[in-house]
Parts: structure tokens; sequence; C-alpha cells
């Protein structure tokens, strides 16, 4: 790990006055803020990150991570713990998706220390990105090239891709924010704003390296998910090479308002398979007005993954992730859910 600067303010002002200083620092500006910092020390390690500040936002927790519910929405701090908000009682009952994504995220010592803004965050598993002696990244060094076309691309992404950059977004979390149409609070030295979470990260395109929306010195603040009638019909599924603390090969995100046994609206979204959280609109199209029957969520999966793109290792996640999504929206549909 390469030497770098630490400071811990003590309130957002104090951090936000540090990230201006970076920003403006020259020639080479370089900082990053540190919550639970489970991803962050992990790439420092590896020499892919080499900030030259790091910014511990710790003793902002207590006021950046409370978890409150009223008739309107559901307010997630985003320094609150994983493992806090899954075990929330008004989460599990009213928002089961969002308790499930988390609890079948990482392994428990890691859900006690991760933050909900840095797990939206995290950056890919892809090996190459990972390992600084792959020179070809164009996530780690743009224009370098990408490895992992026409490398080993067993776990790499068949949908949003670009012929530069298929490495998979690897989180749980975003997808079941995704489907409910949840927003996200972000604070930086330009003000605060609200947008879609929708509308937090970016497909990879040219620029693979920029991964978000958010500006120099941004911090999320926030997540917020509308109280809606397809909250409490929701799931995570999420199918792995192994039973605990693995990555998603492909998982989904599933809401549903039903009305009798027809759908009035879906809500799909997809992990392990896509270069950002992945909305399935295509999918939640074939549905409306029809009854999930084992045809029509295959009919729906199906419409999933017409765009698909697969590498030379990776061809199977079509079949996978079809089977999967099947499978959710019949478990979906077939859940007890008290009014």
């Amino acid at each position: 790990m390469r030497p770098f600067a630490y400071s811990r303010p003590s309130s957002m002002a104090e951090a936000l006055l540090e990230a201006r200083r970076s920003v403006a620092a020259e020639p080479s500006p370089s900082a990053a803020f540190l919550v639970g910092g489970t991803t962050l020390i992990d790439l420092m390690k590896l020499d892919v990150l080499r900030p030259e500040t790091v910014i511990d936002l710790g003793a902002l927790a207590d006021e950046f991570g409370a978890i409150r519910q009223d008739g309107s929405a559901l307010r997630l701090g985003a320094f609150a713990k994983m493992a806090r908000a899954a075990a929330d009682p008004a989460v599990a009952e009213n928002y089961p998706v969002i308790a499930q994504s988390l609890a079948l995220a990482a392994s428990a010592q890691l859900r006690n220390m991760a933050s909900l803004g840095g797990n939206v965050l995290q950056r890919t598993r892809c090996a190459y990105f990972r390992d600084p002696s792959w020179s070809a990244c164009n996530k780690r060094a743009p224009g370098s090239g990408c490895a992992a076309v026409g490398g080993a691309n067993r776990m790499h992404a068949l949908l949003g891709t670009s012929r530069h950059c298929i490495a998979t977004y690897p989180g749980d979390f975003a997808q079941a924010l995704l489907a409910l149409d949840a927003s996200v609070t972000i604070i930086g030295p330009s003000g605060s704003r609200v947008i879609p979470f929708a509308e937090l990260h970016r497909l990879p395109a040219t620029t693979p390296h920029r991964e978000t929306n958010l500006a120099p010195g941004d911090i999320i603040a926030e997540f917020i998910v509308p109280a809606a009638a397809w909250t409490r019909r929701s799931l995570y599924l999420k199918i792995r090479d192994r039973q605990s603390y693995e990555f998603a090969v492909a998982s989904v995100a599933v809401a549903l308002d039903l009305d009798g046994e027809v759908v009035r609206e879906a809500r799909i979204a997809l992990g392990g398979l896509a270069s950002v959280p992945w909305r399935a609109r295509e999918a939640e199209a074939a549905l409306e007005g029809r009854t999930i029957t084992p045809g029509t969520a295959l009919a729906a999966a199906t419409a999933a993954f017409a765009d698909a793109v697969p590498q030379s290792h990776n061809a199977f996640k079509i079949t996978l992730g079809r089977s999967a999504l099947q499978r959710a929206l019949l478990e979906a549909a077939s859940m007890e859910v008290r009014p």
C-alpha cells in the first residue's frame, strides 16, 4: 500500500472543505472517502486505487445513518451499515427485496462494516481490473484496451457492454433500489441534489473509467424508496457458484403489483449479468395485464435477454438468467402478502 494523507472531519461542512481542497490540488488531485472501507482498503492494498488523501467520514455515521419510514417513503441513511438495514423489521416486512439483497451480500463480518452508500459504489470484481500486472484495462487505465474481451470472461457482463469494457457490476443492493424506483440524495461542493437511482451509474460506452455521474467531492447521503403497491410483493433471488459469501453469477430483483392474479405493474432489475444495475423494462412490459404463469414468465425472461451479447465463456448466462427471472416471477406471484 502506498503512503497517503488521512483526515477525519467532524462535520459534513468540514468533509466538503477537505474535498474542495483535493479537487483544487495540483497537478493531480486524488482523494477517496471512507466509511466502511471494505472495498477501498482492498483495492488500495492491490495497488489498483492510489488516493493521495483518504477522508474518513466515520464521525458522520450517526447523522447520516438513520433508517426511517413514514407513509410516503423509506429513507435509508447512506452511512447505515448493511447488516443493520437488513435486520430492520420495517424494511424486512415492507421492502423484503431490500432486506434480502443485503442479507445475501458478502459475509456477516463485511455486512457489519460496510455502508449502504459504499456498497452501491463498489468496483467491479473483474480480475483484469483488480490485477495491475494486466496493462489492458480501460476501467483502470483509459485507452489501454480490455483484456477480458477474448480473455477469461465467464463472470463478465452480457448486457450494457461495449467493446471497451465488459466488466460486470457486482453488487446486490443496487438492484433492489433500481427495481423500487429509489432516489438518491447527493451532497457535494456545489450543493445538494436528489436524482433517480437509475441515473447514478453510467454505461461503459467509450469511457468505462467513469462509472457514475457523481462529481468530484460528491457524497451519497440518503436513499429514498417510495412507498408503493409493489414493495411488499418483492423478492431478491441470487444464483452463485457457492451458497455463501460469493458474488452473483445471475440475480433478480422483482416487485409486483397484482390485481387478483393479473399484473398491474412489474418491476425487474438484473444483477451479475450487466455492466450496471440493469432494469429489464422489456420483461416488465411483457407482463403487464397478464397472469404470471410458467409460460408468461418465460416469455418475459426471454424478452429481458433479447439484446444480450455473450462472450467466449459466458453464453450460459443467458439460459441461467432466463431461468432465474422465470423462477423469481413465479415465486413473487405466489407470495402471501398482508394488506
